[in-house]
């Protein structure tokens, strides 16, 4: 008795008394519960085929109670009817309303829609800022336009800045900009934009800055500046 309790203790499988989901078989339908699985689990065992039909029916309505969404879905009852067979795992013998569906139309993964998609230049601005660039490229040239190479600009300075903390130059943003337009975007000679505030922290997505207790003190004494002026 002692060795056998050595036993169970090395092999990490001591009788707690305690059911636990991952010792038991795995359901074919979780979306019902264990419950439901049991009973047609009875079903099928049951040696009268009448009775068998009988209990079969019984146990489709308390699964149109589990599953009220069903409704919503066309030709429902004949899909909890197709539940049922495959909780039993295509193995149940009873005169139902419809026929047995075929295992493999049931586990036949959806079919892959293909979608054509160019791979993004620059990861570090995102699929967005490239959309843009080439709304951007089709303007006329003028002032709208000239603005809104200048916006641009300032957003992808914002992004650069998130991913890369060291400064950046106009030039540089200038040049991206360009270089993803495939040369249609000229930005126009002498556009500069707004200096970054050194108040300015820029994180991650996903990432709250960490403000320290000193930079706190030094927001607010601004804060009381502005209001006394």
């Amino acid at each position: 008795m002692e060795n056998g309790h050595q036993e169970e203790i090395m092999t990490g499988r001591e009788d707690t008394g305690l059911d636990y989901n991952t010792q038991r078989e795995k359901l074919l339908m979780p979306e019902y519960g264990r419950n439901v699985q049991k009973m047609v689990d009875k079903v099928r065992a049951i040696p009268n085929k009448a009775k068998r039909d009988e209990q079969a029916e019984a146990v489709v309505k308390v699964m149109e109670i589990l599953n009220t969404q069903v409704h919503s879905q066309e030709n429902y009852e004949q899909k909890l009817w197709d539940h049922l067979y495959m909780i039993s795992g295509f193995d149940l013998d009873i005169d139902a309303p419809y026929p047995m569906p075929e295992k493999s139309r049931l586990e036949t993964p959806p079919a892959m829609i293909p979608v054509k998609r160019k791979p993004i230049k620059a990861t570090h601005y995102g699929r967005n800022i490239e959309s843009i660039i080439e709304l951007i490229a089709g303007m006329e040239e003028g002032d709208d336009k000239t603005a809104m190479i200048r916006s641009l600009a300032i957003y992808m300075r914002q992004q650069y800045l998130i991913w890369n903390k060291d400064s950046v130059a106009d030039e540089t943003i200038f040049q991206d900009i360009e270089k993803l337009s495939d040369y249609r975007i000229r930005v126009p000679e002498g556009l500069r934009l707004s200096k970054v505030s050194s108040e300015m922290s820029y994180s991650r997505p996903g990432l709250n800055p960490v403000k320290s207790r000193n930079g706190n003190m030094r927001q607010k004494n601004v804060r009381q500046k502005n209001q006394r002026k």
